[in-house]
């Protein structure tokens, strides 16, 4: 089975370098289920051809060498380019099949298809999109907003709007790309925006959210990284829970903004020793496997997420946003490393039920 993957993680592979993907632990996973992963670019891809020129796992290392394609394909590239996606949908023609084709989505449509869930909704903020009117009107409504990018990771770019004794204050990064941050804030009165508010709206597409009022844990807020994958059975499952807290004097809970990483029961029980645990599990479970139901009866092939999911201080969850390429290694970093060497497991075994499936037919 294949493996596809960004110019980055494959220089990696041949260099034997660490990244946040652990190619090994596919590896380990395929000698469990009796499938052999080969890792691969889109522009590896040649049309027509039945071969594919593929790192494969020797005794000495990582070899590239050409093997059979792939009639299964696990996607952990982020595939942006018209062109990739048309080479792509060439290579995929004669009933090849990708899961987790799409690793971004719009986070105003991700939205949008859980709002059409009316049982969803009381887990989900108000969200739209981002302009002038709309960040006024939610102003309107809510003391405190977040303004973020409709498509972007690792928290780039986000805003943060309160309302303060003497009007508005807004909180912004200097720059939108730099992942190590460094802050401002912004006071103001009135209906005006604050030019550079209005700026970054027009410029890109943003979305607008009522702020959660997240629990929080040594005073700083979190949430939780919960893994949902299909499994070897094919079925939904969650894979694991980890808590993220947001760095000191911040609000953004990344791991790339220099948030920190601790199991949910650890937080509970130092904070929120009233609120059972199971009870709290079953609520996020509950969820999740919700989500995962709503969005893959819209988005085909979707078989791999990491959700972003707020708890309020009294154990209530709620939907903050949806990675299409989770990064595993949250759970690495905080100890939980049978669930991190899962969340490797789990696509290896999906891709064997989809590998079988194939063959029956």
């Amino acid at each position: 089975m294949g493996i596809l993957v960004d110019n980055k993680l494959h220089r990696k592979i041949s260099s034997g370098a660490p990244d946040y993907e652990n190619v090994d632990l596919y590896v380990k996973a395929g000698k469990k289920y009796g499938v052999i992963p080969c890792f691969f670019r889109i522009r590896d891809l040649r049309i027509g051809q039945s071969t594919v020129k593929a790192y494969v796992k020797r005794n000495h290392g990582y070899v590239r060498m050409n093997v059979p394609a792939p009639s299964v394909i696990h996607n952990r590239a982020f595939i942006s380019r018209k062109s990739q996606n048309r080479r792509l949908s060439s290579f995929l023609h004669n009933g090849r099949l990708l899961f987790n084709r799409r690793t971004r989505y719009g986070k105003l449509h991700i939205h949008r298809l859980l709002w059409e869930d009316a049982d969803l909704r009381p887990h989900m903020p108000a969200t739209v999109r981002a302009t002038a009117a709309t960040i006024q009107r939610m102003m309107n409504q809510f003391d405190s907003l977040i303004v973020k990018p409709n498509s972007s990771s690792v928290g780039l770019g986000i805003m943060r709007i309160d309302r303060t004794s003497a009007g508005w204050k807004l909180t912004y990064p200097i720059a939108t790309v730099s992942v190590k941050q460094k802050w401002r804030s912004i006071e103001w009165k009135g209906k005006n925006l604050p030019p550079i508010l209005r700026k970054r709206i027009r410029s890109t597409f943003y979305i607008v959210q009522q702020l959660l009022p997240l629990a929080t844990f040594k005073g700083s807020p979190f949430d939780l990284r919960v893994s949902v994958q299909r499994t070897a059975s094919g079925h939904w499952g969650m894979t694991g829970i980890v808590a993220k807290v947001a760095p000191k004097h911040t609000f953004v809970t990344n791991v790339a903004q220099g948030g920190r990483t601790y199991q949910l029961h650890t937080i509970l029980k130092n904070e929120y020793a009233h609120l059972n645990m199971e009870e709290i599990e079953k609520r996020i479970y509950n969820l999740s496997m919700r989500i995962a139901f709503q969005l893959s009866k819209r988005l085909p092939h979707m078989a791999d997420l990491g959700l972003d999911v707020g708890v309020t201080t009294d154990g209530h969850p709620m939907f903050i946003e949806c990675n299409g390429r989770d990064q595993r290694y949250t759970f690495r970093d905080a100890g939980m490393l049978d669930v991190w060497r899962a969340t490797y497991d789990n696509p290896i075994g999906y891709a064997k039920y989809l590998l079988d499936k194939r063959s029956d037919k």
